[in-house]
């Protein structure tokens, strides 16, 4: 059987899509999954991440196995079909933009993740990220990420978020340093001695969208 294929989608950069990306897979195989990491960004971040983790002396250091790929065109189907034989998650990080890679990655998803920021602006920007899956005919689950740790603004974007009428998650992902500074030294959060607070929440959230593709 294959495995499951979740593409992180979001038109307007900035909403910590590879970020994200990252974390939940590491999170995944972290829980005993086989998951495969695809980069179809020309921004290249996935890999760039991907080279620091490959670049570290090897040793009992508690990394979680992820295979990374990066491909590019008309060989993208053809390369997630491939990883999606050999694992049982293959996570696609899209390009910040419409183009023909983000509809192909999204026709391919069994799931499609939207992190959105509790802003008016990316609440806006990412009715269009909502149209391409629906056209596809895809399943969706809006991400509440970079939430600020304290103020009114999320709570009252929570209720816009609601009315672009795709599902939510229930754990929203909160704006930590520490979700970017183990991205540093090319390992993710849950790999952390001390994950606290933010380890948390990718752990929660990681078993709630597993919890959408069984």
């Amino acid at each position: 059987m294959a495995g499951r294929i979740v593409t992180l989608a979001q038109q307007k950069g900035g909403a910590g899509k590879t970020t994200l990306a990252v974390h939940l897979a590491v999170a995944w195989a972290k829980l005993g999954r086989r998951v495969a990491t695809l980069d179809i960004d020309p921004q290249g971040s996935l890999s760039a991440w991907a080279a620091v983790r490959n670049g570290r002396k090897a040793g009992p250091d508690g990394s979680a196995a992820v295979t990374h790929a990066q491909v590019a065109g008309w060989r993208l189907e053809a390369e997630v079909r491939r990883l999606a034989q050999a694992h049982d998650l293959v996570v696609v990080d899209s390009p910040p933009h419409m183009e023909t890679e983000t509809r192909l990655a999204v026709r391919v998803a069994d799931l499609v993740l939207v992190p959105v920021q509790p802003t008016p602006m990316d609440v806006w920007a990412t009715r269009p990220t909502l149209g391409l899956a629906k056209d596809e005919g895809r399943r969706v689950l809006i991400v509440l990420n970079r939430v600020p740790p304290r103020g009114t603004l999320a709570a009252a974007m929570t209720a816009e978020i609601a009315a672009l009428g795709a599902a939510v998650a229930r754990t929203p992902v909160g704006n930590r340093a520490s979700l970017a500074a183990s991205l540093l030294r090319g390992r993710a959060i849950v790999e952390e001695q001390r994950p606290g607070k933010a380890g948390e929440e990718i752990e929660a959230l990681a078993v709630e969208v597993l919890a959408l593709l069984q």
